[in-house]
């Protein structure tokens, strides 16, 4: 379980990352197993979200073995309406975004990757 304090450190990464980027709708802080951390997801089921992150990072992981291309490091679905970006953050977490179709991507990848490695270092430190 995670502190009390490190929780409260996440989610507000999570609250800034949305003032950062006015176009974000969601965002989710899970393990890789499937786990919901921290989320600001407003209309939007953060265990069903946490799942089918879990899920996508199993695909996307073996996708990038596969093709020899590395450790996986971010995925990004783009919608009718909109985008799912998958950030890694840490060891055993992801960050997981949702923006409007009218987002700018290169700042949501920015962003994202910022606020994935800040994630990553909270919970790293946490299970330290």
């Amino acid at each position: 379980m995670l502190p009390e304090s490190d929780l409260a450190a996440v989610q507000d990464e999570l609250r800034r990352l949305r003032t950062r980027v006015p176009q974000l709708t969601g965002a989710l802080a899970a393990g890789v197993d499937g786990l919901v951390v921290a989320h600001d997801t407003p209309g939007v089921d953060p265990d069903g979200l946490a799942a089918l992150t879990a899920a996508s990072l199993g695909v996307a992981v073996r996708l990038a073995d596969a093709t020899g291309n590395g450790g996986f490091r971010e995925l990004l679905v783009r919608g009718e309406r909109g985008y799912v970006a998958t950030y890694a953050a840490g060891r055993t977490a992801v960050l997981t975004l949702l923006a409007q179709d009218r987002v700018n991507v290169g700042r949501l990848h920015l962003e994202g990757r910022r606020a994935g490695a800040r994630v990553g270092e909270l919970l790293d430190a946490a299970e330290a």
